[in-house]
């Protein structure tokens, strides 16, 4: 970040030929507003989140049981080597060991004697509309799941509560999806070029201009992956040079932007704005390392709802932050965009903030429209110039046309520009069914993460044995479930992940909470010791770890 002599004011330029957002200015919080602990910055709406501890005992037998596996684990490995079991994992020829190995016996150890052993839980074939209710194909192991066979029989009528769609848009009415229908015909369903070239449609920069209106922004570009829309995206934004303050708990697709971008990473914790103002203030002071010269730019980078954890960015406390260090803000609204807000516009809107105030809004389309691809939004010289500069424009193929069309009527239909109040109906049934579900399950003991408004609900698992149990004992009564664990979580913080739907009926909720109930007593998962409760590793203002 250069610094002029003239009034001591920070300034910053995406490239020399990009974009020169205004200067900066010190925000400080307004009379009436709250203020966060020990930030001198406002707080507009209470933190309603919960992420309670489990009993000390919990983190003991979870250490114990994955040290138990491992064991044996161990003990498989050995018996592999002399010959008594069979390998079924990739392995270099025996003229091929003097070459560098291909394959690490090591890195793959959890893979070939943990993962193998409970795979049966993950990538079920799903053959039917993904919507509230789906089907599966029964499959099984006859090899302790090295391999699956398909026994040709259908599981029918099982409840999804793992998809992302949270508006119900991934639907086949086919009064909704006329225009999706008659686009395809007009169109086809393939462009076979970049925007660049010849694969520029009208559907398309129709699109755009929808986006920034729904956004309320200048303009927005569109691109037909939403992964690639922030690791091919910050590249172009950031360099050598620069500075990015990211999340702990980001997106992946983030940590590789990041990484791809050259600049200095720096990671705070989640969602502590002590720990976010203690490393912009000493970004400010001290410059770059060595050199002391001050950052080209600073760039945090942060996610409107967290998807492990349910949580809500504290928006208000970073963007304020964000005007007094004169840095700039990335917001990835993947999960929150059409989710959250009295209208479906994201946090902003959940917050009651100007988005003018974001410097670089990101959002897919994948979730809550039921579509494909994402979406960089802001001003206009800020999409003027990844135009030209983002490897995602330039490179990739444009997107497909009904999937253009399927964004343009979803998105529509929550503006009411459809002529129907169907759209805000839905916002208001997932806010609705969010806020059941998550009563009701605090009320069964179960410790669950999140903010009250967020239709992610992560429930507390922990021990490796209990993740197995629960995901095959919950689709044997056909609800289907999504089940993460290490190293995707922390090693003791296993979990069940919950996605709410306005698609879901209470009546399917209910069925849900019903079994919910029975196996968290038949495993004894209700491990709640208060119903309401703060997590202080993650929360607490006056702990925290700076991480380069």
């Amino acid at each position: 970040m250069a610094r002029t002599a003239a009034n001591g004011k920070l300034k910053v330029n995406f490239n020399q030929n990009g974009p020169k957002p205004e200067d900066m200015t010190k925000c400080t919080p307004n009379n009436g507003e709250k203020t966060g602990p020990r930030t001198n910055v406002p707080s507009r709406q209470p933190r309603q989140e919960s992420f309670e501890q489990a009993p000390m005992y919990v983190a003991v037998l979870t250490y114990l049981g994955f040290g138990i596996v491992t064991l044996f684990g161990y003990f498989r490995d050995f018996l592999r080597a002399v010959g008594l079991e069979k390998c079924h994992l990739a392995q270099e020829r025996q003229e091929q060991k003097a070459f560098v190995p291909l394959y690490q016996d090591f890195e793959n150890f959890y893979t070939r004697n943990l993962y193998m052993r409970v795979r049966d839980n993950w990538n079920r074939p799903v053959c039917s509309l993904p919507g509230p209710v789906f089907d599966l194909m029964e499959r099984v192991s006859d090899d302790y799941n090295w391999t699956f066979r398909l026994t040709g029989r259908t599981i029918h009528n099982v409840i999804n509560m793992g998809s992302y769609n949270y508006l119900g848009f991934a639907e086949n009415n086919a009064d909704f999806l006329k225009t999706v229908a008659d686009k395809t015909l007009q169109y086809g369903v393939g462009v076979c070029s970049t925007r660049q070239e010849i694969g520029n449609l009208s559907i398309h920069e129709d699109l755009e201009l929808l986006v920034a209106e729904f956004l309320g922004v200048e303009s927005s570009m569109t691109y037909g992956m939403g992964f690639a829309t922030n690791s091919m995206n910050i590249p172009a934004l950031v360099g050598k040079g620069c500075l990015i303050l990211s999340d702990e708990l980001n997106h992946t697709s983030l940590i590789l932007g990041a990484r791809l971008s050259g600049a200095t990473i720096r990671v705070f914790k989640h969602n502590n704005m002590q720990s976010l103002e203690k490393m912009l203030r000493e970004a400010v002071s001290s410059g770059q390392p060595r050199t002391h010269r001050p950052w080209k730019k600073i760039l945090i980078m942060v996610e409107g709802i967290y998807s492990m954890e349910g949580s809500v960015v504290r928006l208000p406390e970073i963007i304020a932050l964000k005007k007094k260090y004169k840095a700039y803000l990335y917001l990835d609204e993947a999960h929150s965009i059409g989710a959250v807000g009295p209208t479906g516009r994201g946090v902003t809107e959940l917050f009651d903030l100007n988005p003018a105030d974001v410097d670089v809004m990101m959002g897919t389309f994948t979730k809550s429209f039921g579509a494909a691809g994402g979406y960089i939004a802001g001003k206009k010289e800020l999409v003027d110039y990844l135009r030209i500069h983002s490897h995602s424009a330039v490179y990739a193929s444009a997107m497909s046309p009904p999937v253009t069309e399927q964004i343009i009527r979803a998105m529509k239909c929550i503006m009411g520009k459809d002529g129907s109040t169907e759209g805000i109906r839905r916002v208001r049934q997932l806010a609705e069914n969010t806020r059941y579900f998550r009563a009701r399950l605090k009320e069964m003991g179960f410790i669950i993460y999140g903010n009250n408004d967020s239709p992610v609900v992560p429930i507390l698992l922990y021990m490796p044995g209990k993740v197995v149990a629960f995901a095959r004992e919950m689709l044997r009564r056909k609800i289907g479930v999504v089940v993460v664990g290490f190293p995707a979580t922390p090693i003791t913080e296993a979990r069940a992940r919950f996605c709410l739907s306005a698609g879901h009926t209470r009546a399917m909720l209910n069925q849900v909470l019903h079994h919910l109930n029975e196996v968290g007593d038949a495993l004894c998962l209700k491990f709640s010791r208060q119903k309401f409760s703060s997590r202080p590793d993650l929360f607490d203002e006056t702990d925290f770890e700076l991480h380069s």
